[in-house]
């Protein structure tokens, strides 16, 4: 194996790291674990000195092969990733920090992964958004007009993006299109006197929109110091927040409505102690695992990570407020989907926690935010105000969480060693 080492072609192993760094943040890893990742690389294929710079939009990586340093990059992904194909990725990775795969079939692993299509096709994607849609509006305000309406809504939004990951006709101004359609469908049952919620069937059939997650991982990346990355992923989550509103408003305004009417709403508190916000983490769950392809065997690992996490979450309200009962909901998440993974050979632990960032809902909080602004600039200013302490303590959760379980199991992997070695001790001999 070291003579193997000692021989890699450099500029192969260069095009595999530029590779799996795009792929790495496609799946959304922070780009100080992508810059770790790479250099282990790296070093598993002999190559001692590396360095690697990794941006949301780029990635540098140089290596030096013991007679010159040779130097390269590529631009940051440029697809975003489901769920079984982020599972592929870390198992390849894996493989790779351990040099345990060649290079050519890892280049051959990456094209194929990268071309594989959803497990559960287009009608994956319209009964997947349909569920989510679902599940939010039971966590929201579940009535029945508001379930039916945010089912009907979730076809439509499902079935739009299902067509368009086929074309990619309206990639770009696909959120502004479904969010304009989605209010422009609610505001017509509106004036056809349909008693239903503007805030709570908005913002569900466009969950999967919602840059909550992108969100929170720019703040983890600005607490680990990362200023460039950190600040970029937040522009581009309020970017694309500031579009869904524009949607939003633009559907309302074209059947008469003002933009004061996208955010007018009675919102009464829903009683959670009810079985049905439970009932809404399942389906969520369930739509999760259609609309974003999860893996196989990975559904009830899944489920289990969003039932601990929403009931942390709903213990931790009452005590703490709902601003700052997701920090307990992601200090749980987090050490549980590593626990899943690493000690009980489940699925990489990005597939169990994502959907876990999804469920807390910090996106919708701030499209309404962003919304109130065109219409109340004191009520918008305050709510993105809420919105950024929401993002805050969840990246908190997830920072202290992912500590948390580095430190439990270095203490506990201490004991067992040395329990271990008493019990060598004290075993009697042949």
């Amino acid at each position: 194996m070291n003579n193997q080492r000692q021989s890699v072609d450099t500029s192969l192993l260069l095009e595999f790291m530029l590779r799996m760094g795009q792929a790495y943040l496609a799946c959304g890893e922070q780009t100080a674990k992508v810059e770790l990742t790479l250099r282990r690389v790296a070093t598993a294929y002999g190559i001692r000195r590396s360095r690697v710079v990794a941006f949301p939009t780029v990635v540098y990586v140089s290596i030096h092969d013991g007679d010159k340093e040779h130097v390269t990059f590529v631009e940051g992904p440029t697809q975003s990733l489901r769920l079984d194909q982020i599972a592929d990725i870390y198992t390849l990775g894996e493989q790779a920090v351990r040099g345990s795969i060649p290079l050519e079939d890892g280049q051959r692993q990456f094209a194929k992964i990268l071309r594989t299509k959803s497990r559960f096709g287009i009608a994956g994607d319209v009964l997947g958004n349909i569920l989510l849609s679902v599940g939010v509006t039971m966590l929201l305000g579940p009535t029945a007009k508001n379930i039916g309406a945010a089912a009907v809504l979730g076809a439509v939004v499902g079935l739009l993006k299902g067509l368009d990951r086929r074309r990619q006709v309206l990639s770009v101004m696909l959120p502004v299109v479904a969010a304009a359609m989605v209010s422009t469908l609610v505001f017509l049952a509106i004036k056809q006197g349909l008693p239903i919620d503007p805030v709570h069937v908005l913002v569900p059939p466009l969950i999967a929109f919602l840059p909550g997650a992108m969100l929170t991982l720019g703040m983890v990346e600005l607490a680990y110091g990362d200023m460039v990355s950190g600040s970029s992923r937040l522009i581009t989550g309020f970017v694309q927040l500031g579009l869904l509103a524009l949607g939003l408003v633009a559907g309302a305004i074209a059947v008469g409505y003002s933009p004061a009417n996208v955010v007018e709403a009675d919102l009464q508190a829903i009683d959670s102690s009810t079985w049905i916000p439970w009932a809404g983490v399942v389906v969520f769950g369930m739509g999760a695992y259609l609309y974003f392809s999860a893996p196989r065997k990975s559904f009830f690992w899944m489920l289990f990570v969003l039932l601990v996490t929403f009931g942390t979450q709903h213990l931790a309200s009452g005590v703490f407020g709902s601003a700052g009962s997701g920090f307990f909901g992601m200090l749980v998440a987090t050490p549980l989907a590593y626990l899943i993974q690493l000690r009980f050979h489940g699925p990489p632990a990005m597939v169990t926690f994502l959907p876990s960032f999804w469920l807390l809902v910090p996106g919708s909080l701030g499209l309404v935010s962003v919304t109130q602004m065109l219409s109340d600039r004191d009520k918008g200013i305050d709510g993105i105000v809420t919105a950024l302490f929401v993002f805050m303590s969840i990246a908190l959760g997830t920072l202290v969480g992912a500590s948390l379980y580095k430190w439990l199991t270095e203490t506990f992997g201490w004991w067992q060693l040395q329990l271990g070695r008493v019990g060598r001790y004290f075993r009697p001999k042949d």
